[in-house]
């Protein structure tokens, strides 16, 4: 639990004071506004990854497993683009808070926030 709200204060954080940094994304709003941007942001990435793995396991065995032979590099060089993805998403879902104007600038608040998811995974556990 302890987890997932320091999770969750990062995300709030980073929409709040980094992501704005970035040319090409701009953030409206107060401390509430960038919590529930971090909490539509875990949602988000949770359904461009559910998306992107049941593409995957789509293709996979649509093709008898030879697109494993594309989609394992394609993972492999990609996977920082999920964030881009959900980030993007989320700024067409609440567009009077947060406004990303291109791909580039989204690749990189995504870098950032899987930065972040990075951090906070590494967390020990409280037992």
């Amino acid at each position: 639990m302890i987890r997932l709200f320091v999770r969750l204060l990062l995300t709030a954080l980073a929409f709040a004071f980094l992501l704005p940094l970035i040319p090409g994304i701009d953030f409206h709003g107060n401390m509430t506004a960038a919590f529930i941007m971090a909490i539509m942001f875990a949602i988000m990435s949770w359904v461009v990854d559910i998306v992107a793995v049941l593409l995957s396991a789509l293709m996979t065995i649509g093709s008898l497993g030879m697109a494993l032979l594309w989609l394992i590099p394609l993972w492999i060089l990609g996977f920082w683009l999920l964030p881009a993805v959900a980030l993007i998403l989320v700024s067409d879902t609440m567009p009077s808070y947060l406004s990303v104007h291109g791909w580039i600038p989204a690749a990189i608040g995504g870098l950032v926030m899987l930065v972040i998811g990075a951090l906070t995974s590494s967390v020990p556990r409280e037992t």
